[in-house]
């Protein structure tokens, strides 16, 4: 494993429906997002880390919210949409985007925890302005591409022990 320079400040940005929904369909687990935070750092300097999170309707999540908060995590809420049909749309790419062109400046790396590959645009900008970009995700369900573009990639996957609670059946 590569030791990671401890002067480095790091931001991490959280994709919690992405890792929330491949945790869910692939493991039928939860993600342990202290373990995430931990492994994003590598003992480096802590700038901040934003978790972008859904609200629904129930407010069921609430507690969850709240215990991402007590990590250290900067919570980014946003309501479920529901359309006339039954379709539900809950999208963070933009804000997401947003955030991390916005904050890039203060930090020396950046890391995604999402396996989406519409972040793709957004590594190649934040490399281009001297950015180190880590994604942390599971192998199974990020992009392809997406890893190639990213200067690291980390396969949260691989170690599901340390990644992944099991949900209580």
């Amino acid at each position: 494993m590569l030791l990671k320079p401890k002067e480095q400040r790091v931001e991490v940005l959280i994709d919690v429906q992405n890792l929330y929904h491949s945790a869910k369909n692939i493991y039928n687990a939860r993600v342990n997002f202290k373990n995430i935070l931990k492994k994003a750092l590598s003992g480096r300097k802590f700038i901040r880390a934003f978790g972008y999170v859904v609200r629904t309707k129930t407010g069921e999540e609430k507690p969850f919210f709240e215990a991402l908060t007590k990590l250290g995590i900067e919570t980014k809420v946003r309501d479920l949409q529901e359309f006339y049909g039954g379709a539900k749309k809950a999208d963070w790419d933009v804000g997401i985007v947003i955030d991390a062109i916005r904050t890039a400046q203060g930090v020396d790396v950046i890391v995604l925890c999402s396996g989406d590959g519409d972040f793709i645009p957004l590594v190649e900008y934040l490399k281009n302005k001297g950015k180190r970009v880590e994604i942390m995700a599971f192998g199974k369900t990020t992009s392809s591409k997406l890893k190639e573009t990213a200067d690291e990639f980390i396969d949260i996957g691989k170690s599901p022990k340390t990644f992944l609670l099991r949900k209580n059946v």
